[in-house]
């Protein structure tokens, strides 16, 4: 079981009169992640890699730690593990290094934040790709039948969402990854809101790539992972390359080192991975299963406490075992950043309000063209803070009845 009052007080942003409901966007980070980053600046500063001396050395090894710690989060081999600036970089990395041609065939969703999205919209018109959209309905509920079909059908590569961030539900990415592995197709996974709150495991889901980022996961913004099956990283093109990713070099040739280093060209983030390194340990010392639990029990009582004013339309599935902590919602009458800010003033509450960088779900789906609020919890979030979120919200939805009166 999660004790939420000790993890709290390892987060020194968390204070009086702050209620932080915006994980989905960013988390916040406790102070053995901030101590383990200022570590590295105070002790063993030094590059990566390139020296023999004592603290080049540690700086390599702490490095080189991180990576495996990831490993482990996911259940991945450490040199499957490659370091990137984020969940975005990571997705572009495949796009453009799978060599894709005219006629090859890409599926993805309608769900699918920006990131995961337009890049193959990218690719469609560089390289005149076929991309097939998989929809959905409004309880986010993917149509797999269609999406079985298009696999079925000579698919190249399935690019889904694990959890949507904006509907919060959980897709059926292991039975996807069985479709995939039937029909020879690839599956790159985006657990950008999944990673950080489930347990994960890239080889019972049978995902080809994953990727993910530490600012959603307690740890820094800045970097992120990407998990490349060990068998296909001699066949993607790297997004960069230069000093770090190099075997050999001369007057008219270049050889690519072997491993995740082939993506990993000039200094790297150093600090940063080992402060994701220091995440993915803290998460795994409290237990993923225990902080599924928790925000489950918190997203249960969210939606029992809201969908019963019928001028707050939650949405996605009521179904809080189909979902994580993500609820999006609007107030009949408000725009929705009139309620964030609402929230806010008057009772210190912080959520994400806008199209959450879903504008085909938004748009296509969910009919909502100017947005949506959105409240998202994590391991540091209390009963009392949802009750205060639960009871603000009654009192701003009262408020805009009347003013509609």
């Amino acid at each position: 079981m999660l004790n939420v009052q000790a993890v709290r007080r390892d987060f020194p942003f968390i204070r009086p009169g702050r209620v932080y409901l915006d994980s989905a966007s960013t988390s916040l980070t406790p102070e053995p992640v901030l101590a383990k980053m200022l570590e590295y600046y105070r002790e063993y500063r030094a590059n990566v890699g390139r020296g023999v001396y004592t603290s080049s050395r540690r700086a390599t090894e702490e490095f080189e730690a991180a990576r495996k710690t990831l490993a482990r989060l996911i259940n991945a081999k450490p040199g499957e593990i490659v370091f990137v600036r984020n969940t975005s970089e990571a997705m572009n990395l495949v796009a453009s290094g799978l060599g894709l041609r005219s006629g090859d065939k890409v599926v993805t969703t309608i769900q699918e934040h920006h990131s995961n999205y337009i890049i193959w919209l990218r690719e469609k018109a560089r390289k005149r790709i076929d991309l097939r959209v998989i929809g959905a309905d409004a309880s986010g509920d993917l149509n797999l039948p269609d999406m079985q079909r298009e696999i079925e059908k000579g698919a190249k590569l399935v690019s889904v969402t694990h959890v949507s961030n904006v509907l919060g539900v959980k897709n059926p990415v292991e039975e996807i990854g069985k479709i995939c592995r039937e029909n020879g197709a690839l599956l790159l996974i985006d657990g950008a809101q999944s990673v950080p709150h489930m347990r994960i495991d890239v080889k019972r889901i049978g995902c080809d790539f994953l990727a993910f980022s530490g600012h959603k996961m307690c740890g820094p913004t800045g970097v992120g992972a990407l998990y490349i099956r060990e068998d296909l990283q001699g066949d993607l093109e790297p997004l960069c390359i230069g000093g770090g990713s190099i075997e050999d070099v001369g007057v008219d040739y270049y050889t690519l080192r072997g491993g995740p280093y082939r993506f990993e060209a000039g200094t790297p983030a150093i600090a940063e991975v080992i402060g994701i390194g220091a995440a993915a340990e803290y998460l795994m010392d409290i237990g993923m299963e225990n902080i599924e639990a928790h925000e489950a029990d918190l997203t249960r009582e969210i939606l029992e406490g809201i969908q019963g004013d019928r001028r707050v339309k939650v949405y996605g599935s009521l179904d809080s075992g189909r979902r994580n902590g993500i609820i999006s919602f609007n107030v009949d009458g408000m725009d929705p950043h009139d309620v964030a800010i609402a929230l806010e003033s008057a009772a210190g509450i912080m959520v994400r309000s806008g199209h959450h960088c879903a504008l085909p779900l938004m748009k296509e789906v969910l009919k909502i063209g100017s947005g949506s609020v959105r409240a998202s919890l994590y391991l540091y979030n209390t009963k009392s803070e949802v009750r205060t979120f639960v009871e603000t919200i009654s009192k701003i939805s009262e408020s805009a009845k009347g003013s509609t009166a």
